[in-house]
């Protein structure tokens, strides 16, 4: 497959001549002033989910050739390859299917599905082993005596599944409780055990070797309470989600779920990784929020690129990135809730994108993904807003909101939308003061994405939005956006510390290492 590096297309050139000529100086109130339609033409709705990028410094030329350069880079045919199964996972040699994870059986009556035909095997694999899984969700939602369920996992097996569930809670069943553990750090297990009775408690143990350091850590320490607090049937007390059966086996485990190599860590939670949102909301809710996904990758795929939400999205990144400059993404949903959804979006895009290479391993003379973090409104506005205000750096904002409210307390919801879009105002307009203190810039990008709803479908939807944000940005980049080779190195340099943190041998190691594990010791 042909891809073609960003740097290397016409359209990279015209694009850095439009940034000199209108783009560095382009100021969002005087687009707004020029155009009374710009909000139409800067907005757009996608499956469950309502975009509003006309607060953001573009205008249709620089739009326009942003187009051009998704073309030229390929990125038609890359996106193709991917819903057709190819490696594109090139240093792997792996396909990159987790859209498959959410794409409905196959119907024979009709013949012109999105499934490519050689991939129905695969696709009959995907139902059987989620049948298997709902049924067992709903098994344990039955389950009166199961009051807390557990999931151990790291990464990718923890993040999704974790943020979800907290952004589902008004759908979750009553009478149990979910706990997340990822971190080695024993404190974090041994505060969740406290709260635990082992008659009452399931633990998913969810990696897909079960090598994982960090969960088979904490899943031999929650074997251990759970066996010394006079737990006596790990069968029906445990669970995996692993490939590696055997190894579950040997654990105690016999009620294993496994998935697939083509499905990356961060793009998991649609498969079997996705049991403790399954058990939280339920199998119908479980498959609504697949749907959800399902219906964003059909827009991805078939919407035109001057109308396709993750397309438009993914080019601005490259936009803000590459000419403007910008090194960061603040992102703040405006639903308590979705507290997770920060530190979701921080893995899925900073551990595709953050890379220093292109696919054939040749160094990059640009920038790649930028850094992304945030809170939820509107406690971030009382933390880091002062800096997106008035700071030095021109941050990027990404506004989520709700437009109904699940609770029924009078005047809440009203105060919080009125906050989100002051907020974005505030960004765009900005306040004149000749003293200087209380003087705002303004012209301060941002955009604003909007849900109907917080439901199973459209976190599904806005989920599946953001993979594929990604991916464009990634493609756009010529990078290969589903290897993590960067995590490996210190998980590898980890094991030699830990033994010598045991025997206090510093021969070989470097001074600043040396001096902390003696000092650790002493």
């Amino acid at each position: 497959m042909n891809r073609t590096r960003c740097d290397r297309t016409p359209a990279w050139g015209q694009l850095q001549a439009a940034f000199e000529a209108t783009g560095r100086s382009f100021d969002v109130r005087q687009a707004f002033a020029a155009d009374p339609a710009r909000f139409e033409a800067f907005s757009q709705s996608a499956p469950h989910v309502f975009a509003d990028l006309s607060k953001n410094r573009i205008d249709a030329e620089a739009e326009a050739l942003l187009l051009d350069l998704a073309q030229q880079t390929g990125l038609i045919a890359h996106r193709d390859a991917m819903f057709s199964g190819e490696a594109i996972n090139n240093t792997e040699q792996r396909a990159v299917m987790h859209w498959l994870l959410r794409t409905p059986p196959l119907d024979p009556a009709m013949p012109a599905q999105s499934v490519h035909r050689h991939m129905a095997e695969t696709l009959h694999e995907v139902h059987t082993t989620l049948d298997a899984m709902l049924a067992f969700a709903e098994k344990v939602r039955a389950d009166e005596a199961i009051t807390d369920i557990v999931n151990i996992g790291i990464g990718g097996s923890d993040l999704g599944p974790q943020m979800a569930v907290l952004a589902l809670d008004e759908f979750v069943l009553p009478g149990k409780r979910f706990h997340f553990v990822s971190n080695v750090d024993g404190h974090e297990l041994n505060a969740v055990l406290k709260k635990l009775k082992p008659e009452s408690t399931l633990f998913l143990v969810a990696s897909k070797t079960f090598t994982t350091i960090e969960t088979m850590t904490n899943a031999q320490s929650a074997k251990r309470w759970f066996e010394a607090h006079g737990g006596t049937d790990i069968a029906r007390h445990f669970a995996a989600l692993t490939t590696h059966v055997a190894a579950a086996r040997a654990f105690g485990i016999s009620t294993t779920f496994g998935f697939w190599d083509w499905v990356g860590g961060r793009y998991s939670m649609w498969s079997a990784i996705g049991l403790p949102l399954a058990i939280a909301i339920g199998a119908q809710g479980f498959k609504e929020f697949l749907a959800g996904a399902h219906a964003m990758d059909e827009h991805f795929r078939n919407a035109p690129l001057a109308h396709n939400l993750p397309v438009r999205l993914g080019l601005l990144d490259v936009w803000y990135r590459n000419f403007h400059g910008f090194s960061s993404r603040s992102v703040a949903p405006y639903h308590s809730a979705l507290k997770r959804y920060p530190a979701y979006l921080q893995q899925l895009e900073m551990e595709s994108n953050g890379k220093r290479v292109d696919a054939s391993g040749e160094a990059l003379p640009y920038g790649t993904s930028p850094v992304i973090w945030g809170e939820p409104g509107t406690n971030g506005q009382h933390a880091y807003f002062q800096m997106l205000h008035q700071g030095t750096d021109v941050v990027p904002v990404e506004f989520v909101a709700v437009k109904q409210a699940k609770h029924m307390l009078p005047g809440h919801h009203t105060l919080l939308l009125a906050n989100v879009l002051a907020q974005a105002q505030a960004l765009m307009l900005g306040k004149t003061d000749d003293g200087g203190h209380k003087h705002f810039t303004g012209n301060r990008p941002s955009t604003l994405l909007l849900l109907d709803e917080l439901k199973p479908a459209s976190l599904g939807a806005l989920i599946a939005l953001q993979e594929h944000r990604v991916f464009v940005s990634g493609a756009v980049w010529g990078i290969n956006s589903f290897d993590q080779w960067g995590v490996e190195l210190g998980k590898v340099l980890a094991k030699e510390v830990e033994v010598r943190l045991k025997s206090g041998n510093t021969q070989g190691l470097d001074g600043s290492t040396a001096g902390l594990l003696a000092r650790l010791r002493a």
